[in-house]
């Protein structure tokens, strides 16, 4: 077989949200910080396009860079590629990255508990997890400072008429939306019907709402709409189920570890959550993240929490990407039969 480049991965998902892994192949992007090798990555799309696009990716399909770390105190450190993004940070794939880092043998594992210091483009993140049997069996990551953005405000969507939503930020920014009141109960037949509606609010809220990180100007619009479900109580806090649509038009297999962390600021900033409490984040199929506010902060002067995520990672499969010197599709393609393009 020939190949002009071969990009190694290890495949993951967690809780059921794809999250694959670079680990050789591809030299680390130029820049003096993660987010400016982040932003070179998401201005120069090479490969972005080679991973994601068809025939290799697909609209399903996060793919996560292994990078050296800039900061001193990092033990690792990974971009993040989503289907239209290239995001802060996302829980799903840092839960995956770690689940890679220590099953894989890149990092060492130590059981019952190994601690790793990880560097996103938006910020450090401090992981725990716990191991058994040479696995790791679950992630805890402590997420980046999140915090309510607009309260309960009007936004008028196409076909829809006025509707209340919320903004936060949890990693990565969100609309956040009562999927009962817009008649979803959060079942998995619903998912074309979610992805196609979150695209459009998530479209309507960027153009009438808008959104700026006030720590970090570059990230200046919304990139999700989260359906989020009726809460109910538990003995340590609360829960509630959610669908998140992503662009270009999927929803979220798992619970979005940075909707987890949007909804635990937007409950806390409404009085219904606080520090020690717990949320139990339910996806359309079912699998679970829980969160939890660790402790209270400021970002830009506004109220922000400390939230922690956890879930579970699993590694599917080992693969090697190559590309053919005459292949005519170098970059891939999108058609809109998935891609919604």
């Amino acid at each position: 077989m020939r190949s002009s480049k071969t990009v190694h991965v290890i495949s993951a998902h967690a809780e059921g949200e794809v999250g694959d892994v670079i680990v050789g192949g591809v030299a680390p992007p130029p820049g003096d910080t993660l987010w400016d090798q982040r932003s070179f990555i998401a201005r120069d799309q090479t490969l972005r396009n080679f991973v994601l696009n068809e025939p290799r990716g697909g609209v399903f399909r996060h793919v996560n860079l292994l990078v050296p770390p800039k900061h001193p105190e990092a033990d690792a450190a990974w971009i993040i590629m989503e289907p239209e993004d290239t995001p802060p940070m996302s829980g799903s794939n840092s839960i995956c990255v770690s689940t890679v880092l220590l099953d894989s043998g890149i990092i060492p594992m130590k059981e019952p508990e190994t601690h790793m210091v990880l560097e996103a483009p938006g910020g450090l993140v401090r992981v725990r997890a716990e191991c058994r049997n040479g696995k790791a069996q679950r992630i805890f990551v402590q997420n980046l400072p999140s915090f309510a953005d607009k309260l309960s405000v009007p936004l008028e969507v196409s076909g829809l008429g006025t509707i209340t939503v919320d903004t936060a930020y949890g990693g990565d920014s969100f609309v956040v939306v009562d999927a009962q009141t817009l008649g979803f109960a959060i079942v998995d037949h619903e998912a074309r019907d979610i992805a196609r509606l979150g695209v459009k609010i998530t479209n309507a809220a960027n153009e009438q709402l808008g959104f700026s990180h006030p720590e970090n100007p570059d990230w200046d619009h919304i990139s999700f709409c989260a359906f989020c479900g009726p809460l109910s109580e538990t003995e340590t806090g609360l829960s509630g189920k959610s669908a998140v649509a992503i662009q270009p038009g999927k929803v979220d297999r798992s619970p979005t570890g940075t909707a987890v962390s949007a909804r635990m600021a937007l409950m806390a900033a409404k009085g219904l959550m606080k520090p020690g409490q717990t949320f139990e984040a339910v996806s359309i199929i079912g699998s679970r993240f829980t969160g939890r506010i660790l402790d209270t902060a400021q970002i830009g002067g506004r109220p922000a929490i400390v939230p922690e995520i956890s879930g579970r990672g699993w590694i599917t499969g080992i693969h090697q990407h190559m590309l053919d010197p005459d292949d005519p599709w170098p970059g891939g393609y999108r058609l809109s039969d998935t891609w919604g393009v």
